[in-house]
């Protein structure tokens, strides 16, 4: 007599798992970490080692002294969280502050929610914004230190987007050599260093099928656009597409924070107006806010309205029409 097990769903399972795809996301950011670390030296690869530290350790006291439950440090999800706060940091920032913000990261975002896969924000994100708010000077100070390889002696000297802000589209853009920043782009957090390197983990994200493409190129579309249209409006007032997507942290975020998992869309139609939404806020923020990059703030607009937008977009349930 053929015999039955009866169990709840899911009935069929993935051979992917959390600890391959978070595997997957930090091999991918590999490229943009080395050419960071050899860019900015010491000051950079200290900045990622606490920062991936207090991420891990915090999550662990968590789960083990606070709620009791097995420890989730081995998903790898911690790990990724620490590099994705190091990358959106000024490679000058006090190791003290890192430790701040991983504490924000974990403890208030992510394991106040209730651990991975119920976080409402990106956890890195909204350490970014509130180190923003509540360190501004420390979270301005563009000063590039010495590195491995590169300029002998540290500078400083405001971001592309800040040049924008403070001298006008003329005197920014004037100096600005495009397609050197896209293979290396001095100045800034370590995440703006290298378009190229991070593009290079966002193809093989792909190619891993670990991402879908169509929350990353909805966002570089619209920004493109929106920024085509004012450009030609106005030259002398707004920036072009081209300067539009390479500087600040447009790649960085559409790249590898946009598309995290848990806080975007399911679907792929409410990927695209996800996308869409990020990119309209960001040259708003740009063109017209205080400050003179948005891309952090409108992800995380952004991810407010990701349980509306699956609403509107869920699939048919099977068995209705």
């Amino acid at each position: 007599m053929a015999k039955f097990i009866v169990s709840p769903s899911p009935h069929l399972h993935s051979a992917t798992h959390t600890d391959t795809l978070m595997r997957d996301v930090i091999i991918a950011l590999m490229p943009a970490v080395i050419v960071s670390v050899l860019f900015y030296g010491w000051h950079e690869l200290l900045i990622l080692a606490v920062s991936v530290l207090s991420c891990v350790l915090l999550e662990w006291a968590i789960t083990k002294w606070m709620l009791r439950k097995p420890d989730t440090i081995a998903d790898g999800s911690a790990v990724v969280t620490g590099l994705l706060l190091a990358m959106n940091l000024p490679p000058t920032t006090p190791w003290w502050v890192v430790v701040i913000g991983a504490v924000f990261a974990i403890g208030v975002i992510k394991m106040t929610f209730g651990g991975l896969g119920q976080n409402l924000f990106n956890p890195a994100l909204a350490a970014r914004v509130f180190l923003l708010i509540s360190f501004p000077a420390i979270m301005t100070d563009w000063t590039v230190p010495q590195g491995f390889i590169g300029s002998p002696d540290a500078f400083s000297g405001a971001t592309l987007l800040g040049a924008v802000a403070e001298g006008g589209v003329a005197s920014a853009v004037g100096g600005a050599d495009l397609l050197g920043k896209f293979l290396l782009n001095i100045g800034g957090s370590a995440g703006e260093i290298s378009a190229l390197a991070l593009l290079a983990g966002w193809v093989y994200l792909l190619v891993r099928k670990v991402i879908r493409p169509w929350i990353t190129l909805s966002i570089f579309a619209t920004v493109a656009l929106i920024a085509g249209i004012f450009h030609l409006c106005d030259p002398a007032a707004f920036t072009g597409p081209l300067f539009n997507l390479l500087s600040g942290g447009l790649i960085l975020g559409a790249c590898f924070m946009a598309t995290d998992y848990v806080t975007s869309p399911m679907s792929n139609w409410g990927g695209v107006v996800y996308g869409v939404g990020i990119g309209l806020l960001v040259m708003m923020i740009r063109y017209f806010g205080s400050y003179p990059e948005g891309v952090s703030f409108a992800i995380l607009l952004m991810n407010c309205a990701v349980p509306l937008i699956d609403r509107a977009f869920h699939g048919k349930k099977y068995g209705r029409a």
